[in-house]
C-alpha cells in the first residue's frame, strides 16, 4: 500500500526545528506534534502486540504533550486487522492529525537525525527534512541551556560536526532526504516552504507564513517537561526554550557569531568545524 508522504523534521537542537515544525503545522492539511521521542526505544525493542505498543507509548514522558487519551489510541489500534509496528505508528499519527482536523501528519523530533535509516525501513513514506544552521550560531544558542554538550565552544563544534556528518552519511542510503538551511528559511521563508511543499507533495499555502498566529496555542500542548537530567520541572521555564519560534522570522538571528562570539572562540570552533562549515557554504574566518 502506498501512503502519502510524511515529513520528518530532524536536526541538531537549536537549529530551527521548532520554527519549521510550526510553519508546516500551520498548513491546513498537515499536523505535526511536538517531539515524540518514543520511536527510538520502539525501534530498538519492537513491541509484540497492540497492548504492548499502547502501554509503551502512553507511558512515554512525551505522551502528556500529545493531548490524546489512551482510550482513543486503543480504539484506533483495535481497527487494525493484524499488528505491526509500522501500522500502529501510523495509527498514532493519524489520530493526532484527526484531533486537529487534518488529513496528513508528520513529526518533529530533532534527535531522530540519528535513526533515519531505521525510520525509513519502518515507514517508507517518511520524507526527511534536515534543517542545518551555522554551527557558530548554533553554539551560541546552546549557551546556558541544560541540554546539549555544555557551553565550551570546542565541544559544541565537535557535537555539531558529529551529528551533521552522521546524518549526511545516512542520507547516502535514503531515497528521500532534503537539507534546508536555517538562514534561508528565515530570510526567504516562502521560497523555502514552496520547495518543501513540493518535496512532500502538498500545495503551498500562505497560512504557513502566518504560523506565529497559532504558534502559542500549538506550543501550549507542552504540559509536561521532558528530556535529560536537569530539565526544568516548571512548564513555563520549559516552554521558554521554544518561545522565539512563536514569533515572526528574525534575520537578526543570522550571523550572531560575528559580534557575540569572542575571536578566540571563533578560532577554536573553526579549528574543529571549519571544513564542514566551508562544505556547507558558510564563510569562515581562519
Amino acid at each position: 500500500m502506498n501512503f502519502p508522504p510524511a515529513p520528518f523534521i530532524v536536526g541538531v537542537a537549536r537549529s530551527g526545528t521548532t520554527l519549521l515544525r510550526l510553519m508546516l503545522d500551520a498548513h491546513p492539511q498537515l499536523a505535526i506534534p511536538g517531539e515524540t521521542h518514543f520511536l527510538s526505544p520502539l525501534l530498538k525493542q519492537p513491541p509484540l502486540s497492540k497492548d504492548e505498543f499502547l502501554e509503551r507509548v502512553t507511558a512515554a514522558e512525551t505522551w502528556a504533550n500529545m493531548a490524546l487519551e489512551p482510550a482513543e489510541l486503543r480504539a484506533s489500534l483495535d481497527g487494525l486487522e493484524t499488528f505491526s509496528l509500522a501500522d500502529a505508528t501510523r495509527c498514532f499519527y493519524r489520530l493526532y492529525a484527526s484531533r486537529v482536523g487534518k488529513a496528513h501528519w508528520g513529526d518533529k523530533t530533532g534527535i531522530y537525525l540519528n535513526i533515519m535509516t531505521a525510520l525509513q525501513d519502518l515507514l517508507p513514506e517518511a520524507r526527511f527534512i534536515h534543517i542545518i544552521r551555522d554551527g557558530r550560531d548554533n553554539a551560541l544558542s546552546f549557551q546556558g541551556l541544560w541540554f546539549g554538550p555544555g557551553n565550551d565552544f570546542a565541544d559544541l563544534a565537535q557535537f555539531w560536526v558529529g551529528r551533521i556528518t552522521a546524518a549526511r552519511q545516512q542520507a547516502q542510503n535514503l531515497p528521500h532526504y532534503l537539507e534546508v538551511r536555517y538562514e534561508a528559511l528565515v530570510s526567504e521563508p516562502e521560497r523555502v516552504l514552496r520547495e518543501i511543499c513540493n518535496y512532500i507533495a502538498l500545495p503551498f499555502d500562505p497560512a504557513m507564513l502566518a504560523y506565529h498566529d497559532a504558534a502559542t496555542t500549538r506550543l501550549a500542548e507542552y504540559t509536561r517537561p521532558f528530556g535529560r537530567q536537569g530539565t526544568p520541572t516548571d512548564i513555563d521555564a520549559f516552554r521558554a526554550i521554544y518561545a522565539r519560534a512563536a514569533t515572526p522570522p528574525d534575520t537578526a538571528r543570522i550571523g550572531r557569531w560575528r559580534t557575540e562570539m569572542p575571536l578566540a572562540e571563533q578560532r577554536r570552533f573553526e579549528a574543529v568545524a571549519g571544513p564542514l562549515l566551508r562544505a556547507l557554504g558558510y564563510e569562515t574566518m581562519f
